[in-house]
């Protein structure tokens, strides 16, 4: 990508409202437009869209490096057009065999660094579903890493709001203080190592990174840093092809994350749920107070209640039964009798979402993250940084080698056997997100650019965090109408109002497919993000 070409995309990465994009022969939405120039140039090379989804994500490791990292995770829902067969695969992180506790004292030290699967599911992926090598999909990241590209907003506001963790250790020193102070707006951003390490990588693969000389390097800085991972955990960390959660609502089938990720499986829930009441006659929740009401409920207790899903290869979890329309009568006759719930804590995470289809109608749905707050220990191995994964442990803590029970919500939904919408959100309020946007354009046919632009409410707030045992209080931008609000309140759910197209509302990384095969997808103005037609 020439310098001028990089430069608009990168000044394209502002927050506010964004623009449609239609097309037929394939489209991508991702929150950073050199991202998602990145999948539209693998479709317009022949590659499929697990192919542009996956290079977009080595990608999006470079170019927004407070949400995610190669060292994080990575799953991906995937339809495969010719057979008609969806898969996921689970690339999140597992617990070190010898953590034996964490507290959020421990998040700035070595402690915080689970056994990371972002690389090992690339790669799995690929094999499976690609159709590139993978030295094609990485060169733009190494490329990008290399010549480096201008700082926008906001990577700086989050360098800025973590500057200290960023700038405690040499590496972080050196790629975001160059004059001592921290890098500006405008200024380009290389990262060399970070461009040799994915040499390396597309050299000598998994093996370099879990058993070879980066491998050795991120144990013995974690180590030094008081941390616990292990070669042992390193070399021991495999993938998992899983059968996707599935459901049904309304005339359409969805398939979507099982756990341990489990948020598909909540929207499967929530959308049970939502079958319960007559949403259609009522209107959407940004018109209707008993629609609010009730979304709100929903999202928030099926969450709360996710919270005790563990690790289904070290527990029985009983997902026919969760996902079931029965399981659903009898908790909203339970619902009805009772007041609103407390939500559990959620984790402040930074996360990605990358949504691509492709021409000949393959859907690949991903979630990839540094699953915790952006720099959190300040901690770097060869230009790559350590992530703080483990943060997700402090609510719930697998067994040693277990893996990480995370709300990650890829989502196809399909009428009559052929995907019409796929979607992902990153965010504390990825689950309310992709509910209110899905029935935005399934229940009251919104078009996708409406719809994201549209208020919402999120999840729970910043004071919920700290005290999870309160009442429920829940974000609700602005701009939803206030007799809406005080009706809500008036029944007992909390609400904290907060400006428009909140960060923390999530991104709707969406595409929809309409019956005449027209694909649209509108970025999200909560992030800074864009949607490309082939």
């Amino acid at each position: 990508m020439d310098d001028a070409a990089r430069k608009r995309l990168t000044d394209q990465a502002r927050f506010g409202r964004k623009e449609v994009a239609r097309g037929r022969n394939g489209i991508a939405v991702t929150s950073n437009p050199i991202v998602t120039q990145a999948a539209v140039d693998v479709l317009k090379s022949g590659g499929n869209a697990a192919d542009a989804a996956l290079g977009a994500s080595v990608v999006q490791a470079v170019a927004e490096p407070h949400m995610t990292t190669i060292c994080g995770v990575l799953s991906m829902l995937y339809y495969d057009a010719r057979t008609g067969a969806t898969t996921y695969l689970n690339g999140s992180m597992n617990r070190p065999e010898k953590l034996e506790s964490l507290s959020v004292d421990d998040l700035t030290t070595g402690r915080s660094v689970a056994v990371p699967g972002f690389w090992a599911a690339f790669e799995a992926a690929l094999d499976r579903h690609g159709t590139k090598p993978r030295s094609e999909l990485v060169a733009p990241a190494i490329e990008l890493a290399r010549e480096g590209f201008e700082v926008y907003p906001f990577l700086y506001g989050m360098a800025f709001e973590q500057a200290g963790t960023l700038g405690r250790y040499r590496e972080g020193r050196e790629l975001f203080f160059p004059r001592g102070g921290l890098i500006e707006v405008g200024e380009v951003l290389r990262q060399p190592a970070l461009a040799e390490t994915l040499e390396q990588l597309v050299a000598g693969g998994a093996d370099y990174f879990y058993r070879g000389a980066f491998a050795e390097k991120m144990v013995a800085t974690v180590q030094a840093a008081g941390g616990v991972l292990s070669r042992k955990d390193l070399d021991e960390y495999a993938v998992r092809w899983m059968e996707p959660a599935r459901g049904t609502y309304r005339g359409y089938d969805v398939a979507a994350s099982p756990p341990p990720d489990t948020g598909g499986t909540h929207i499967i829930e929530i959308l049970n749920l939502l079958e319960l009441i007559p949403v259609t006659e009522w209107g959407p929740p940004t018109e209707s107070a008993d629609s609010l009401y009730w979304m709100l409920r929903f999202c928030g207790e099926v969450f709360a209640d996710g919270g005790k899903l563990r690790d289904p290869e070290f527990f029985d979890v009983p997902l026919d039964l969760i996902v079931s329309k029965e399981y659903a009568q009898q908790r909203f006759e339970m619902m009805k009798m009772s007041a609103p719930r407390p939500t559990r804590t959620p984790i402040y995470p930074g996360s990605n979402h990358v949504t691509v289809v492709d021409g000949e109608g393959n859907v690949a749905s991903i979630l990839h993250s540094v699953m915790s707050m952006p720099w959190t220990n300040g901690l770097f191995v060869d230009g790559v940084q350590l992530w703080a994964g483990a943060a997700h442990f402090l609510s719930q803590l697998p067994p040693p080698g277990g893996r990480g029970t995370c709300y990650v919500a890829p989502t196809i939904i399909f009428k009559d056997g052929a995907p019409v919408l796929a979607a992902g959100s990153p965010s504390v309020s990825l689950i309310p997100n992709i509910v209110q946007n899905t029935v935005n354009i399934l229940d009251f046919g919104i078009d996708i650019e409406d719809s994201v632009h549209r208020p919402r409410f999120g999840g729970p707030t910043v004071g919920t965090m700290r005290d999870p045992s309160a009442p429920p209080v829940y974000a609700i931008e602005a701009d939803i109408d206030e007799t809406l609000r005080a009706e809500v309140i008036s029944r007992g759910v909390g609400l904290e109002v907060c400006n428009p197209w909140s960060i923390h509302s999530g991104s709707y990384e969406g595409v929809h497919i309409a019956a005449d095969g027209v694909m649209s997808a509108c970025a999200d103005p909560r992030r800074t993000g864009k949607a490309a037609a082939v």
